[in-house]
């Protein structure tokens, strides 16, 4: 059930959701935080960091188990795995068609499934962080975009600990001994003065700026540590902005 409303979930939803539960009550032990700042009525943007490939997971069970069932924004790839595609079809995630004519599709679906009053999760960074500490990248504009459409909350979350069951790129998970998935959500991010202006690149960069920044905020306090004071920006490394970067170089996955 979302917050806002008692619209049973699809039944594709439902069987993930008995698959992937019991699996991260066995496989994890869970700090949770900050679940005040989760709206209790209405459509949000929720933004977290990107560690590994099974952060999703970890994270969607934070969400759900605190009454807010995510609808994901995800690369189009993802849809097309036998099975895995099916589900997440059923279940109304909402596919990212990356630098095609249809750009615009996971856009115009995530501000419809915000004014439905649906919890919508976007990873602001787009892939796994490239930062060699495993911070915050530079993010890209599309949670802001949406947020400035909707005008809807945006709540950042940091998560610590996916990594340990998954390193990043890695498809040799850790299952044991039970790794401590932290998850620490921050209060609504401020966007309310860019409201009123026109919808600019600059407009987009500080709103997203603001996002990554709520994130790293969160994030520094599960750490107990100060991110750099300069962004990792994928651009300025030479690297490509989405995939397997290791493999593209030459070092394996």
């Amino acid at each position: 059930m979302t917050a806002s409303g008692t619209r049973p979930l699809p039944f594709a939803y439902r069987l993930a959701v008995a698959i992937v539960r019991p699996l991260m009550l066995l496989l994890t032990k869970r700090t949770w935080r900050g679940t005040e700042h989760l709206p209790t009525s209405g459509g949000f943007i929720v933004c977290p960091n990107h560690l590994s490939y099974a952060d999703p997971f970890t994270f969607a069970h934070f969400l759900y188990d605190n009454g807010h069932p995510p609808y994901f924004l995800g690369k189009e790839a993802v849809f097309r795995i036998p099975v895995a595609g099916a589900i997440l079809r059923g279940a109304q995630q909402i596919p990212v068609y990356r630098n095609t004519g249809r750009a615009a599709d996971a856009f115009r679906a995530a501000v419809a499934a915000v004014n439905e009053g649906k919890c919508v999760g976007v990873y602001p960074e787009g892939t796994l962080t490239r930062d060699p500490e495993l911070w915050p990248m530079v993010g890209k504009t599309g949670a802001a975009r949406i947020a400035l459409t909707t005008r809807c909350p945006v709540i950042p979350v940091a998560q610590w600990g996916p990594q340990e069951m998954l390193a990043p790129y890695s498809k040799k998970p850790r299952l044991f001994p039970r790794t401590r998935i932290q998850m620490s959500a921050g209060p609504p991010v401020d966007l309310s003065d860019l409201y009123d202006q026109p919808v600019t690149g600059p407009l987009l960069r500080q709103a997203t700026d603001r996002i990554v920044d709520a994130i790293t905020v969160q994030l520094e306090g599960i750490r107990g540590e100060k991110a750099p004071a300069e962004r990792f920006d994928s651009r300025k490394h030479g690297l490509p902005e989405t995939g397997n970067f290791h493999r593209r170089n030459g070092e394996g996955a």
